[in-house]
């Protein structure tokens, strides 16, 4: 574990602060104390919306080995609950599968409805008898975990003690409530996943900054270029970056994407790609937007999930269309990993003191930094006060 004169350092203002020390990279104790203080004590996200469309569809997730459950319910609402039965602690769903009325652990048959009401019982009082006076059904619902879906990704808040969603990140949503809409899933070619040899962190970091484009993505400079960018930064709550300069795809005909209704002049040529902490990564544009789940799978590998959508169902978009973006776009991520996985590579040298961050250039990575020590320090204070 760190200091906490070492986090100190990473609290400074830009011009004087340290990046966060090689243990947050390389530590499984520090990835530890991550895992509870950083990704469980705020809202993570852990999967997106349009993996479980209709009613009763499920989607089990392994958050930092968390089992978790993602329903659809009845009324079109997404709910999220820890994937074990109330009963001997079963699994209850393994796979992503639909469900017809209740969610049935497979070991003794309770069932659960898609709200995580306890519904049937079967035999608890002996052969033949589904109740028992000792087994009482309101007191044995499935534990639900704090949701909330915004851009079709859902965030949790395990914990339970984070500030609601829409308080914690209403500046966020006050700035982008231009895309506060329906957005339409581009389907199959339009998700796709990257596996990556690195610490989540790293792939927040990369992302917040333009400053590598020129060297990193020479296609994206030549007509975005580093000049046409700007930071994104807004201490304790998200950081990014923006073009002033967004050039919409067009097909071989010329054809483009339907643009969202009513968006402001601003959206005609620019474009914002946003981190908002602690794992999911966004962008949008005036034809389409994007969003990134990270997903920290150890200490030092992260799987990328990544998803585009659009302002029309994708059978009404060109299906070419679709896939020459996602394939652009997968092109640039993919031309990160070196980067990200480089960065881990480079956390053993023992010497490496956290890095010099360029006071003009590093801000939005910073913030970030900022962000990640202060919920440390935050979360070492409250185990440290007395019960």
């Amino acid at each position: 574990m760190s200091d906490t004169h070492v986090l100190a350092k990473v609290l400074e203002p830009v011009s004087g602060a340290r990046g966060l020390p090689n243990e947050h990279y390389t530590d499984p104790d520090v990835f530890d104390e991550e895992r509870r203080h950083v990704l469980f004590a705020n809202w993570s996200g852990i999967g997106f919306g349009k993996n479980i469309p209709d009613t009763g569809d499920t989607w089990p997730v392994d958050f930092l080995g968390m089992p978790l459950l993602m329903v659809r319910d009845e009324d079109g609402s997404i709910n999220v609950f820890q994937n074990t039965c109330r009963h001997r602690g079963m699994i209850l769903v393994e796979q992503p599968k639909k469900v017809r009325g209740t969610i049935r652990c497979p070991y003794h048959c309770w069932c659960y409805s898609l709200k995580g009401d306890l519904r049937a019982t079967p035999h608890v009082g002996g052969p033949g008898h589904n109740t028992h006076e000792e087994i009482v059904h309101e007191d044995l619902g499935l534990f639900r975990i704090r949701s909330f879906v915004w851009q079709d990704v859902v965030f949790v808040n395990v914990d339970g003690n984070a500030p609601a969603f829409e308080e914690a990140n209403a500046h966020l949503l006050k700035r982008w409530k231009e895309f506060e809409r329906d957005l339409y899933h581009g389907g199959e070619k339009a998700s796709f996943k990257l596996e990556v040899d690195t610490n989540w962190k790293l792939a927040v970091e990369n992302y917040c900054e333009s400053y590598h484009l020129p060297w990193v993505h020479p296609g994206l400079n030549s007509y975005s270029r580093l000049e046409d960018h700007y930071h994104i930064q807004e201490p304790g709550l998200y950081s990014g970056q923006g073009t002033m300069v967004y050039r919409q795809l067009s097909g071989e005909a010329g054809e483009v994407f339907p643009d969202f209704d009513g968006l402001s002049e601003h959206w005609n040529t620019g474009a914002e790609y946003i981190a908002v902490y602690p794992n999911v990564l966004l962008g949008v544009h005036r034809d389409h937007t994007f969003a990134i789940v990270l997903e920290p799978v150890t200490l030092n590998k992260t799987v990328e999930h990544i998803e585009l959508y659009y302002a029309k169902p994708a059978d009404k978009l060109p299906e070419s269309l679709i896939e020459k973006n996602s394939e652009q776009w997968k092109e640039v991520f993919k031309e990160d990993i070196f980067v990200v996985e480089g960065m881990q590579k480079g956390r053993q040298g023992v010497m490496f003191d956290g890095g010099k961050f360029s006071p003009e250039m590093d801000g939005p990575t910073h913030c970030f930094h900022h962000w990640v020590a202060s919920r440390l320090m935050q979360g070492r204070n409250s185990a440290d006060k007395p019960v």
